[in-house]
C-alpha cells in the first residue's frame, strides 16, 4: 500500500497523522525509504516497505458506521489478572484496527463499572478513547464535543 505526501494516515499505536514528506534513512546499516509522519508534535519515520503495516488510511464513514455497533454489543470477558489483562488489552490493540478499538473502549469502560481501573488500564482506556475519537472526528467529519456525546451515549445502552 503505498501513500502520498499530504495524506492522511492512522498508526496503529500513535494515532492520526500527516505524511509530510518520504525520506532516504540509513536503518541498521540499509538505506530505506521512509515516509516521515507528523502527529501532534512528534515527527516519526516508518519505513515505507514497513513488515507491520502500521500504517491505514482512517476508516471510510460507511465501513465506520457498521463498525460502531461494537459499542452497544456484549462485552467480552477480561482476565481476573491485572498483568494477563493488560496484556489481553494491549494484544487487542496491537493491530490498531477500528474494530479492536471499539472492542477495547467497550470492554473497559464496562469493566470500570464494576471494578476501579488501575493506572495502567485507565491510560489503555484513555488512549483507545482518543484514538477513537480523532478517527470519529475525521471519518464522519463530526466536532469532538458531538462525537464523544455519541460515544457516551452507545456506551450506557
Amino acid at each position: 500500500m503505498g501513500f502520498h505526501i499530504g495524506e492522511t494516515v492512522i498508526h496503529c499505536t500513535f494515532g492520526l497523522g500527516e505524511i509530510t514528506q518520504i525520506e532516504e534513512k540509513t536503518i541498521n546499516g540499509l538505506h530505506t525509504h521512509c515516509y516521515v509522519l507528523q502527529i501532534n508534535n512528534m515527527l516519526l519515520w516508518v519505513p515505507v516497505d514497513d513488515p507491520q503495516n502500521s500504517l491505514r488510511t482512517p476508516t471510510p464513514p460507511e465501513e465506520f458506521m457498521k463498525t460502531l455497533p461494537i459499542l452497544t454489543g456484549p462485552t467480552h470477558p477480561l482476565q481476573e489478572d491485572r498483568l494477563e489483562r493488560k496484556n489481553q488489552l494491549l494484544e487487542q490493540l496491537k493491530d490498531g484496527k477500528l474494530a479492536s478499538i471499539c472492542h477495547v473502549v467497550r470492554d473497559l469502560t464496562q469493566y470500570q463499572r464494576n471494578s476501579k481501573l488501575n493506572d495502567q488500564e485507565r491510560s489503555i482506556l484513555d488512549r483507545a478513547v482518543k484514538s477513537l475519537l480523532t478517527e470519529w472526528t475525521v471519518s464522519l467529519d463530526m466536532p469532538i464535543n458531538q462525537a464523544t456525546e455519541a460515544m457516551q451515549s452507545m456506551l450506557q445502552s
